[in-house]
């Protein structure tokens, strides 16, 4: 009966996470895209005719990916941390720490919605910006593999971040100190072999550059690290966060005290 009365709690705080952003879809979807766009107007129209990444494939064409994925990841890690943080500082989150939720109940829930508001926004930034450049989908299972870890992840980050900070002002430092500079430093707009030897070495130990690589790789066929090597360091990275995510959830960090 407990089982079925957190999963059912789950949902429910998975649908109520969900409507949370969906119903100021302007800000949390619509701004995020405009973002994209602009930098795909900017990079685009500077570079088109003065990089070429991978044989055949046009900077825009290749610049594309990238963005969707960078909105997908920082889109998720807003979700989980901006909605937790709230909750905190408004004394909302006591009406949770009431219920018989599972630690796993709040994970799935956060995280799970996270994963939806980045696949929204990045669904979102694809369907404009394909537009602009012709792309293809050669490796298609890739493209979603990473696209749901990627999301997941950084929406459990975002989740750490929520129950870490306790004011606006320490998000904002875990936002633009970790996951910005570890985002734009991933190959979004590059490709890392452009980079001198030291660079490229720092970036291999940048896990965003392996989603990045990977989601790029399911368009093109072509990526700077093996799609094999990326899941594996994705998927790893992942189960550290989740294990770090969860045992805060258990000890009640930040929550209950």
């Amino acid at each position: 009966m407990s089982g079925a009365m957190s999963l059912a709690g789950a949902g429910t705080l998975f649908r109520k996470e969900v409507m949370r952003f969906w119903k100021v879809a302007f800000q949390t979807v619509a701004a995020p895209v405009l973002t994209a766009v602009m930098y795909l107007l900017i990079f685009g129209h500077v570079l088109a005719n003065r990089v070429e990444v991978f044989p055949g494939v046009g900077y825009t064409s290749f610049l594309i990916p990238g963005l969707v994925m960078m909105s997908v990841l920082q889109n998720a890690f807003a979700n989980s941390s901006s909605s937790l943080i709230q909750s905190k500082i408004t004394g909302n989150v006591v009406f949770l720490l009431v219920t018989p939720l599972s630690h796993w109940a709040w994970f799935t829930a956060y995280v799970g919605a996270a994963i939806v508001r980045g696949l929204v926004v990045g669904g979102a930034v694809m369907l404009i910006t394909v537009w602009f450049a012709p792309l293809q989908l050669a490796e298609p299972l890739w493209v979603l593999i990473f696209a749901a870890l990627g999301a997941g992840m950084l929406g459990t980050m975002g989740l750490i971040a929520g129950l870490w900070a306790e004011k606006f002002d320490q998000l904002a430092a875990f936002s633009n100190f970790i996951i910005l500079p570890m985002t734009m430093l991933s190959g979004v707009f590059y490709s890392v072999k452009s980079l001198p030897p030291v660079w490229q070495a720092a970036s291999h130990l940048n896990p965003f550059f392996y989603m990045i690589d990977g989601f790029r790789r399911g368009f093109f066929g072509v990526s700077d690290a093996s799609p094999w090597l990326s899941l594996a360091v994705v998927g790893l990275s992942f189960v550290v966060v989740a294990g770090v995510a969860l045992r805060l959830l258990v000890t009640g960090y930040k929550l209950r005290s």
